[in-house]
């Protein structure tokens, strides 16, 4: 994903270069968007029709390129309507509300109505510090 939240930057800053606390957040969730946040937060989430935010797990980042990514796959299925056209996702730290920690358009647009499910396959969703 391509950035950092207003927030998350504030936190890595807390925790590595004072002595101030930062809380890490015990869960994170894969929002979609319809209009892109920026690092302020702000865009349009989609709502009803069934969607929900999703639980998300990482895998330890190792090596030297600052990258981790989902352990597993992430699916939404639009239910009793249409998503939209989703243009970017956002990772929170809570399955409502909360915090917004990365946010990132997707490589393609990608329309949802209803039935249809959108996935991100293990591996696909990328965060990257660098």
């Amino acid at each position: 994903m391509s950035a950092l939240s207003d927030h998350a930057e504030n936190l890595i800053l807390n925790f590595l270069m004072t002595s101030g606390t930062a809380t890490r957040p015990t869960a994170w969730y894969v929002a979609l968007y319809t209009v892109a946040p920026s690092d302020a937060g702000g865009g349009t989430e989609v709502s009803g029709n069934g969607y929900s935010r999703q639980t998300v797990a990482w895998d330890t980042a190792t090596g030297t390129g600052g990258t981790t990514d989902n352990t597993g796959a992430v699916s939404f299925t639009a239910t009793g309507g249409n998503f939209g056209t989703i243009v970017a996702i956002g990772i929170h730290d809570a399955s409502s509300g909360g915090n917004l920690l990365w946010h990132g358009a997707l490589s393609a647009n990608k329309t949802v109505n209803d039935g249809d499910t959108l996935e991100f396959a293990a591996g696909a969703i990328d965060l990257t510090i660098a």
